[in-house]
């Protein structure tokens, strides 16, 4: 899984992972960090100098490019002030940057979406000086890559609900007077192009499929939104968090468990793999400096709680299409929406706070 960078930030969040990635470090959340106090002496000490639940500064959070990390940086700026009071400040944000500034300077305070296998010596080199680490997963709940059906497919065939699955169900993907079926994938010039190719032949489907790979972006997107239109099956490639998922009410097939030996041939023009493979999974976290967990522990549980139910972050970006909304407005429309969802990340703020209206 693996488009070129520049793809997720001008598609706002095509993924395409590379196959071949280098290790990425998960650290608990013990342990100090800059602007850590020393413990107190005595208990008088400590009731006589409590630490205020957000610090004594402003929170940085960075606002990246594109479109789900703008939004999440937003939600999460209204729910800190609002729910815990605290002064929040968003800073204008680009990953390899931003990630070079936390590991040195620990400011932001908070990415809301990194893509840190995409810089993982950089990442890796912040959590081994203490600079910042991963307080949680930035989404939850599917993958971010995947083989999708539109839901009516789903409903109509019994048994459909995984890669593996799709040889049994070969003849309702094929095109009315046509004798084989169709996958539609990306455009030629993607890296997805060649592991979807793999992909099909690693689960046999070769010998019944036909790959078809447009031209580009916007003739895919055409072409899905046409055939789902015409309530036609369609079995394609394609990415989430992203509005074209629920707008189109697309379903991801299980794609398996990742094998790497697999996994690495998909990844190579002509190499025909043993067998399947889920796509590559690629690292995605709330990045929060390290001085956070240890002079602002509240914050530090928030973000903990913080990880956003795909088919949620799917919702607002085609509400965000549809209106042609900015992420601040989508920001408010899922504070009214998304109580559910956001409820559980606040938790038992400051009962004392003026909370964000019933």
């Amino acid at each position: 899984m693996r488009v070129k960078m520049a793809l997720v930030l001008a598609a706002a969040l095509s993924i395409s992972p590379a196959i071949a990635q280098a290790q990425i470090q998960v650290l608990d959340n013990t342990g100090g960090g800059r602007g850590a106090a020393e413990a107190p002496s005595t208990a008088s000490a400590s009731e006589a100098t409590p630490q205020p639940v957000c610090g004594t500064g402003e929170i940085a959070i960075a606002e990246m490019g594109w479109p789900s990390a703008a939004i999440l940086a937003n939600i999460h700026a209204t729910l800190l002030r609002a729910e815990y009071q605290c002064a929040v400040r968003l800073v204008p944000g680009e990953p390899e940057a931003t990630l070079a500034s936390m590991a040195t300077t620990q400011q932001p305070a908070v990415a809301p979406e990194l893509w840190v296998s995409r810089q993982p010596e950089v990442w890796n080199g912040a959590m081994q000086a203490s600079s910042a680490r991963a307080a949680a997963p930035t989404f939850a709940g599917g993958a971010l890559e995947a083989w999708f059906v539109p839901s009516y497919v789903i409903e109509n065939n019994s048994g459909l609900a995984t890669a593996d699955d799709i040889i049994d169900h070969w003849q309702v993907f094929v095109p009315p007077g046509e004798t084989r079926a169709e996958l539609y994938s990306c455009p030629v010039e993607w890296a997805c192009a060649i592991i979807n190719r793999n992909m099909a032949a690693g689960l046999g489907l070769d010998e019944r499929f036909d790959v078809v790979e447009p031209l580009d972006r916007f003739a895919m997107d055409g072409a899905i939104t046409e055939a789902v239109s015409q309530r036609q099956p369609i079995l394609t490639y394609y990415w989430q968090p992203n509005a074209l998922i629920d707008r189109l009410d697309l379903v991801p097939l299980d794609m398996g468990g990742f094998d790497q030996g697999n996994a690495q041939c998909m990844a190579i023009r002509d190499c025909v793999p043993f067998g399947g493979s889920g796509f590559a999974p690629d690292t995605v976290v709330i990045a929060v400096a390290e001085w956070v967990f240890s002079d602002t522990p509240d914050i530090a549980d928030y973000f903990a709680r913080a990880s956003m139910p795909l088919d949620e972050m799917n919702r607002l970006l085609a509400w965000q299409a549809e209106n042609e909304a900015s992420a601040e407005a989508v920001a408010q429309n899922f504070l009214i929406t998304g109580r559910d969802v956001w409820q559980d990340w606040v938790g038992a703020a400051d009962p004392a706070g003026d909370h964000l209206p019933d």
